[in-house]
């Protein structure tokens, strides 16, 4: 059985710190200007789906998750123009530049089986087939071929990097929270 890559998702920190009871929100684009005089402003984004990003859409937006409804959204180039209730010109939404854009990860796009959003990754148990522990994943890098997941072991050894590979990444397991591995030689350090 085959298993898909991880999705591209950003975790944001909670608005108050870490607290494990409030709700986890994802990325979905970071505000760069404001473009034209009528409130519109260039958004990079950062998810799989931007067409969920729609009018009327309840958006969280800083490091305070400041509730914004989106009033327009269009593609311009490879980046969207959106517009906030509320922010009718371009001094006043100047003023968001470069936030990040959130939603509720409860809200999130469910995604078929196989695939996984980083967030549900991060934390994760690294387990060899051989059932030897690793770790747990600290961090996921982007190299463009692959990603690779950084696993720290429990004992504050040196950290693992693991190519998200089909050869090394056999399963994925969200129930018992552990990756089952492959190591191939040269992966230890």
């Amino acid at each position: 059985m085959s298993r898909k890559p991880a999705r591209h998702t950003y975790r944001t920190p909670s608005p108050s710190g870490s607290s494990s009871d409030e709700p986890l929100y994802l990325a979905v684009g970071k505000l760069r200007r404001p473009h034209g005089v009528r409130g519109e402003i260039r958004m990079d984004v950062l998810t799989d789906f931007p067409e969920r990003l729609r009018p009327g859409l309840v958006v969280y937006v800083g490091p305070r998750r400041l509730p914004l409804r989106l009033q327009s959204v269009r593609q311009h180039n490879d980046m969207l123009l959106v517009a906030f209730e509320g922010y009718l010109d371009r001094d006043r939404v100047g003023l968001l530049r470069n936030m990040l854009v959130c939603v509720p990860a409860a809200e999130a796009t469910p995604l078929p089986d196989g695939e996984f959003y980083y967030h549900q990754i991060l934390g994760l148990t690294v387990v060899t087939d051989e059932g030897k522990t690793l770790g747990k994943i600290a961090e996921i890098m982007e190299t463009g071929a692959n990603d690779v997941f950084i696993v720290q072991p429990e004992d504050g050894g040196q950290e693992l990097l693991l190519p998200d590979t089909d050869e090394v990444v056999l399963a994925i397991d969200l129930d018992a929270g552990v990756v089952t591995v492959h190591l191939i030689p040269g992966l230890l350090p």
